[in-house]
């Protein structure tokens, strides 16, 4: 089964860390990336770049097209993983060793299988 987790996380907080701290956040999800591939459980995972650079698109047949993330928030979508567990439960187990940041949240969804 796969699932997605979104890391959501607090930007202010974020941006108040040093570089330093910044960058020991970036080492720690490599390593769970890492860790992810040693189990075979990684399918696919990225950091995402800030909701400044976000569009909301409204399909349609006059599609709607605006700009910045889809709700005004402090807590933004930072980026994902994508993850292939036997359980619901290794999935939330594993979300549960998503590296700490900032206001940190690990939303898990299961990926619909058709």
């Amino acid at each position: 089964m796969r699932f997605l987790f979104l890391i959501h996380g607090d930007t202010d907080g974020e941006a108040a860390l040093s570089v330093g701290d910044r960058r020991a956040i970036v080492e720690q999800h490599f390593a769970f990336a890492d860790m992810l591939r040693e189990r075979g459980a990684h399918v696919a995972g990225e950091a995402l770049e800030a909701g400044d650079s976000a569009a909301v698109v409204r399909p349609g047949s006059n599609p709607l097209v605006t700009d910045g993330p889809f709700a005004e928030t402090k807590e933004a979508i930072g980026g994902f993983y994508l993850v292939d567990c036997a359980s619901r439960e290794e999935a939330l187990e594993l979300a549960a060793r998503v590296p700490q940041s900032p206001g940190v949240a690990v939303e898990v969804l299961k990926v619909a299988e058709f």
